[in-house]
């Protein structure tokens, strides 16, 4: 579907030329902890226009699903773990599409791209239509995870971000959460953050990031990770502004 009035991108330099951002599935729930609010995918969605009308960047999103449903949880539960992961997966395409909707509705064209066949919600997965689309100044969204069980929706981010080639993953946390800290800030006042940490060390030290896959995909390949907090006022502006904001895994 083609946009009647698309945004005009921006055309000032940024810190990347191409970012792939990955948004917790528990960031879309807000307040009630479950579920979609509207209110929240709008502020995102909104957030990531501004940056498209400023900069001169192309945008890729990973989303996940933990606000609908998560394959551990399921698996706790006593359900096959595949089959728990692909509701997972099912969940992500939810929020993607909530995501797109939001997003169109401010005149920014994107395409939702899913790991798992969907043909009538989404385009499947193919990486050369994928790059063609950021070409274009369209927003891709990535659901449906890597389309496999037992990965989670970070080793996608990762993935995803090494196949159409962007410069960084942009962590996008929630909660308050504004970085990595050497232990749970909710839990030990004595937490400090940590503003660079090599992908080594993050491994070593077992550091509450992404999961181990994703972090050993982006050391191998040298890409960047950021940890910051999405839902800040102005944080991925100042992220793309080449300003110091989170923690740069590197």
């Amino acid at each position: 579907m083609e946009i009647d009035n698309p945004i005009t991108p921006g055309t000032k330099k940024a810190r990347w030329n191409r970012v792939l951002l990955k948004v917790s599935g528990e960031a879309f729930a807000g307040e009630a902890g479950y579920g979609v609010d509207a209110d929240v995918v709008a502020k995102i969605a909104h957030d990531i226009v501004e940056l498209r009308k400023e900069f001169a960047v192309d945008v890729a999103i990973v989303v996940g699903g933990g606000n609908i449903w998560r394959g551990m949880s399921g698996a706790g539960a006593g359900m096959d773990r595949i089959q728990a992961d692909y509701m997972g997966m099912l969940a992500t395409i939810i929020n993607s599409l909530a995501l797109q909707g939001a997003m169109e509705h401010l005149g920014q064209p994107t395409r939702v791209q899913t790991a798992i066949g969907m043909q009538r919600v989404a385009e499947p997965y193919i990486r050369r239509k994928a790059m063609r689309h950021l070409e274009k100044g369209r927003v891709v969204i990535f659901g449906g995870g890597t389309g496999n069980p037992f990965f989670t929706t970070d080793s996608a981010a990762a993935l995803r971000a090494v196949e159409v080639e962007a410069d960084v993953v942009m962590k996008g946390t929630h909660s308050g959460i504004d970085g990595i800290y050497t232990a749970d800030p909710k839990l030990d006042p004595d937490a400090v953050k940590i503003d660079n940490v090599s992908h080594q060390e993050v491994l070593q030290k077992g550091l509450k990031v992404m999961d181990s896959t994703a972090i050993a995909l982006c050391m191998d390949n040298e890409l960047p990770i950021v940890v910051f907090d999405l839902l800040g006022e102005g944080n991925a502006r100042s992220l793309l502004a080449g300003e110091a904001v989170g923690t740069l895994v590197s």
